[in-house]
């Protein structure tokens, strides 16, 4: 079998794992984006203890590889409660995605100018009112592109859930190669596909970007 035969053959066989693919990446993004921005503001607080909780949560998530963390939360919990693949792998990747996002919106919270929140504070704004109206719209803005980096990250990280059974573009691809035993074409095809998803996930970052800064100019 040629290299496009297979490509053409397993081809309605990968739609079902790019589905998967997708939504286990949104997933684990959305619990990363909450847990980042939850993160964030202890690194942002004033408060030393605060500081520390987030400076043990963010050491030990960046110091330790993603797989490990999969293997820990899905063979963990599984004493306990029973998530499944798909929510085992969806948390542990927020969990992991968490630590990087919080660094991001941290230095982006970090990156506005005091004068705006001490200006806001005289107006008798309270701390959250004045981080709800006018540093996190900005901060917001600024984070876009380091996050639409993260963001790629995750998706491609999120091959690693494979190694618990979930059913993704990278499971997919080992079953095939199991079954034709082409193990070459099997992994390009699979990149090819992870590829594409990459650069559509550019494209809409990119558009987002686009949008933000144009929003941006017309506000000055």
């Amino acid at each position: 079998m040629t290299f496009w035969e297979l490509f053409i053959e397993t081809m309605p066989g990968y739609k079902d794992a790019v589905i998967a693919t997708v939504k286990i990446t949104v997933l684990g993004l959305i619990i990363g984006m909450v847990i980042g921005l939850f993160f964030a503001f202890l690194k942002v607080s004033k408060f030393k203890l605060l500081n520390f909780i987030a400076d043990i949560y963010i050491t030990i998530i960046r110091g330790t590889p993603l797989v490990v963390q999969i293997f820990i939360l899905y063979f963990g919990l599984v004493h306990f409660v029973d998530l499944g693949r798909f929510l085992s792998g969806g948390i542990a990747l927020g969990i992991h995605n968490g630590a990087y996002i919080a660094e991001i919106f941290r230095g982006s919270i970090q990156s506005i100018d005091r004068g705006q929140s001490e200006a806001a504070r005289s107006l008798g704004m309270s701390y959250p009112l004045t981080m709800r109206r006018i540093v996190l719209p900005q901060a917001l803005r600024r984070a876009i592109p380091p996050l639409g980096n993260q963001f790629i990250i995750a998706l491609k990280d999120s091959s690693l859930v494979a190694f618990i059974g979930f059913q993704d573009l990278f499971n997919r691809a080992q079953r095939i190669q199991s079954a034709t035993g082409l193990a070459m074409e099997s992994y390009i095809i699979v990149g090819i596909y992870y590829l594409l998803l990459v650069l559509v996930l550019s494209f809409i970052v990119s558009r987002i970007e686009r949008y933000l800064s144009k929003s941006e100019r017309g506000l000055t």
